[in-house]
């Protein structure tokens, strides 16, 4: 391995770079395919698939997650971001039942509260049952605030 990377943490950012790829990929799917559906369809598929693909390889997302604090992968974090925010603003502006003063407020608050529940549960290595649950209720939650946040 280190024939192609010089070190640890080039590996590490190398493999963070395609995880993050893959999800942004999956991410960018989902938005697509529910364009114009409605919030709570928007919804479900987008907390799903997120859940599903941070879940898919659990090893890879704790071994990432836990590695964050070695790396300098704000760049990495930026662009996986960008692609997320550009996909999620054009799904939910698409919305058939919605409508959002401040789309890009609205869109980066339920983002920062998918990424940050999805990321806890990893780190705190909760059950699958109590995993379960949790991405139910974020679900609702997410439902709650965007109803709360419509014109």
């Amino acid at each position: 391995m280190y024939q192609y990377f010089p070190h640890k943490q080039a590996l590490l950012y190398a493999l963070n770079e395609r995880y993050l790829d893959i999800v942004a990929g999956k991410v960018e799917k989902a938005c697509q395919a529910f364009r114009g559906a409605s919030t709570p369809e928007m919804v479900e598929a987008l907390v799903t698939t997120y859940w599903q693909a941070k879940t898919e390889r659990r090893d890879v997302t704790r071994a990432l997650y836990r590695s964050a604090v070695e790396l300098d992968n704000e760049a990495l974090i930026e662009a996986f971001a960008q692609r997320v925010d550009a996909a999620t603003t054009a799904m939910f502006g698409s919305a058939s039942d919605a409508t959002y003063n401040d789309l890009a407020l609205v869109n980066a608050t339920l983002l920062a509260v998918i990424f940050g529940t999805v990321r806890n549960v990893f780190e705190r290595n909760l059950s699958a049952a109590l995993e379960t649950d949790i991405r139910r209720q974020l679900t609702i939650m997410c439902l709650s605030y965007l109803e709360r946040a419509m014109v």
